[in-house]
């Protein structure tokens, strides 16, 4: 099985538009969840993927399947509830890329940070710059999945996710 072996973390503001570039806006929303195991579908402009992941913290079990447009649609209602809207960037660091996701709706003004590695050596070994922030991987409640669900995890949750459930139908 594919593994995605990933450090994660959350920006204390969001990097100048210079540094980003424009981005390619995303719907991400969980189609089902079980313990460590979670289905997400992402949909762009482009395409749509369904996505299985399992495990947790640095190293996780992923599969990847691409979803025509229209099934894809058929699903997004199953994911009320527990969505996301955001804007992912793609920004050279060094021998990495990081995917830098400006989140939008219930999550507005969160910006998260991806990278992956080929290998737990590779990951352990990288040095995050300083405008990545603090890291957040192995904090479930920074996932998003769990974002999707709770909303941020430093805001009271109330407010936070109340508005997540609310979040746009198409």
């Amino acid at each position: 099985m594919p593994v995605e072996i990933e450090r994660a973390f959350v920006a204390d503001r969001r990097p100048d538009t210079e540094l980003l570039g424009p981005g390619v806006p995303l719907r991400q929303g969980y189609v089902a969840s079980e313990g460590k195991v979670e289905v997400r579908l992402r949909i762009t402009a482009d395409d749509a993927v369904l996505t299985i992941k399992s495990g947790g913290g640095l190293t996780r079990d992923e599969v990847e399947l691409a979803v025509a447009a229209a099934d894809a649609e058929a699903l997004w209602p199953l994911t009320q509830g527990r969505r996301i809207a955001k804007h992912r960037h793609r920004v050279p660091i060094g021998q990495q890329v990081a995917e830098v996701d400006v989140y939008g709706d219930a999550l507005e003004g969160l910006c998260r940070i991806e990278v992956e590695f080929d290998s737990e050596a590779a990951a352990a070994a990288f040095e995050p710059p300083v405008w990545f922030g603090r890291e957040v991987t192995g904090d479930d409640r920074w996932r998003n999945a769990s974002l999707a669900r709770h909303g941020r995890p430093d805001r009271p949750s109330g407010a936070a996710s109340a508005s997540v459930g609310a979040q746009r139908q198409a």
